[in-house]
């Protein structure tokens, strides 16, 4: 059962003062590359990832991996229209299902994300997402069926798969990943981060505004 990759990775990273999230790097590795490494470990279909702000900075550090890098000129319109360019990038791809991911993540492993293909495989539900958050939400990394690709094409603006996910709540089985729920949107996001490694985070030699 082939299955395909969407890795978002379009945002402007404007809570970072606009320095790209995307490039901030751990233990030599940026983000963009960890999340890509981890997708093309699973070896289950193709990857795609989405690019958008400061794509001439970011698509270097996909350049020598196998997988398609896509512009989207639309990434201020919000995450739907990357979601949109992947989709229309799988047309011709014989796939089953995609994962939906994001670069801001840093706990997303290729374990992850062979367990959201298994529990799939397990449950033969059309769509699987992670559980995380004080709240309990549900959300990405998430697992779809390739027959949602039609509804994500109605989404408008930065609606993206939760939505789908609350909507069709009745075919969505679930897996707990607590760390999901750390992110990087700020500076201050990034330091808590960096201290609960005990390492340093960077972003390609760039230090973060005062």
């Amino acid at each position: 059962m082939p299955i395909a990759t969407i890795i978002l990775a379009a945002g402007a990273s404007t809570r970072l003062g606009g320095q790209p999230k995307q490039l901030l790097t751990h233990n030599g590795k940026t983000l963009i590359r960890q999340i890509a490494d981890a997708a093309l470990s699973l070896q289950s279909g193709p990857v795609i990832a989405i690019l958008g702000s400061n794509y001439e900075q970011i698509q270097p550090e996909l350049a020598d991996l196998p997988l398609q890098v896509v512009l989207n000129p639309n990434w201020p319109e919000g995450m739907a229209s990357s979601l949109k360019f992947g989709l229309k990038a799988l047309i011709d791809e014989p796939v089953d299902a995609f994962l939906v991911v994001l670069t801001d993540q840093p706990y997303v492993t290729t374990d992850l994300l062979q367990e959201l293909i298994t529990t799939q495989q397990q449950t033969g539900r059309g769509i699987v997402a992670c559980r995380y958050g004080e709240a309990g939400h549900l959300g990405v990394p998430a697992l779809f069926d390739i027959r949602y690709g039609s509804e994500f094409m109605q989404l408008s603006g930065d609606i993206g798969a939760r939505k789908l996910i609350k909507q069709y709540a009745g075919d969505c089985a679930e897996i707990p990943f607590p760390l999901a729920a750390i992110d990087l949107d700020t500076w201050q996001d990034v330091e808590a981060w960096s201290k609960r490694q005990g390492a340093g985070f960077e972003d390609q030699g760039t230090q973060p505004k005062s």
